[in-house]
């Protein structure tokens, strides 16, 4: 992960991206859409020690997602196009599924690589934590952009199915994020 300067940054809709994707399975994969769908309503905090207190790799990182804040951006495959009245339909059943209360990570541990790194923590969803790996890459100096998998099954949630199951959603699902990172008003 690139240099950062010590001090706390801040992220959040206005500074970057946080995407979900998702994929299809089952007989009647073909009639489904694989998904983007966009976390409207998300926050990140960095905070970042100076050298003495060990850096970057000493950061920490929290990012809250407001679970009721998702909106499908775009749909591939399937057998017709994907309609305003889709994603509606699609959005009410994530909120059924999902609620509409908030996915967070805390970070444990932070690992230093060229051109990137990686990000350990816990992630909690659905009133239930688990383990999480963040793979980062540093394109600029100040932006990141990364990804994680997230089973749906290991947080106790049973991906949506249709057509009596013959349609399904992937149990995993990529969350794709861009950041950049600002310091807040107290930083320089």
């Amino acid at each position: 992960m690139a240099d950062t300067t010590a001090g706390t940054y801040q992220s959040g809709p206005g500074s970057g991206r946080v995407l979900l994707k998702t994929g299809r399975a089952g007989m009647a994969a073909r009639a489904g859409h694989d998904l983007t769908i966009e976390v409207t309503r998300w926050s990140a905090r960095v905070t970042v020690p100076d050298e003495e207190g060990g850096g970057l790799t000493a950061a920490t990182v929290s990012v809250e997602l407001d679970l009721g804040s998702l909106a499908v951006r775009e749909g591939t495959g399937g057998a017709r196009p994907l309609t305003e009245s889709d994603r509606r339909d699609i959005e009410a059943t994530a909120r059924k599924i999902l609620g509409s209360g908030t996915a967070a990570f805390t970070s444990t541990r932070i690992t230093r690589a060229p051109g990137g790194g990686s990000i350990q923590g816990t992630l909690t969803l659905n009133g239930k934590s688990q383990p999480a790996w963040v793979q980062v890459r540093a394109p600029s100096p100040g932006t990141y952009r990364g990804s994680a998998t997230v089973k749906q099954t290991d947080f106790g949630i049973t991906p949506y199915s249709g057509f009596f199951g013959a349609l399904k959603l992937r149990d995993e699902v990529t969350l794709e994020f861009e950041l950049d990172l600002t310091p807040t008003p107290d930083q320089p």
